[in-house]
């Protein structure tokens, strides 16, 4: 997986893979998200996304979700993330 460009898919990485507390990006629907892996279940797995308001959520998804690589993050969602990355508290 190291030697694979930047933002392709990863055949064989997929959210089912991730462990329990495992880190990603994820799309929203305005916004790009930090979200970590809370439970794990067969066909589902459950994220805990953070909000700029400092709350989280939680939300879904099948365990067999492809991510794409972005050097050693894993991206679950399509397009440029970087300029979208939602602000969080810039207090600290």
């Amino acid at each position: 997986m190291a030697d694979c460009p930047a933002g392709d898919p990863i055949a064989d990485l997929t959210l089912g893979q991730l462990p329990v507390g495992g880190r990603l990006v994820l799309k929203c629907k305005k916004d790009w998200r930090d979200a970590s892996v809370v439970a794990k279940f067969p066909e589902v797995i459950v994220l805990s996304v953070g909000s700029p308001s400092g709350h989280t959520y939680r939300v879904k998804r099948p365990a067999e979700t492809l991510l794409l690589l972005e050097g050693s993050i894993p991206i679950l969602g399509e397009g440029s993330w970087r300029p979208a990355l939602v602000r969080y508290d810039i207090r600290w």
